[in-house]
């Protein structure tokens, strides 16, 4: 079963309208709404600097297995 993600803003009350559906009149189909995090998660993030200080950068540059 392959999901179809639709995102949206709510312009009326209790309302949601979605259209361009790929369904069939009669067919069959479970709706489930769940409401978007507005709020960035908290944890601990690289910056650009932080990447390349790290020595992720360039740790295979010498592999020799041809990969």
């Amino acid at each position: 079963m392959e999901a179809i993600r639709f995102h949206k803003i709510i312009e009326k009350d209790g309302e949601i309208s979605i259209t361009g559906l790929p369904y069939k009149k009669g067919q069959s189909v479970e709706m489930i709404i769940l409401p978007e995090s507005s709020t960035v998660p908290e944890g601990n993030y690289m910056t650009v600097k932080d990447l390349l200080e790290s020595g992720l950068v360039g740790m295979w540059k010498d592999r020799d297995d041809n990969i």
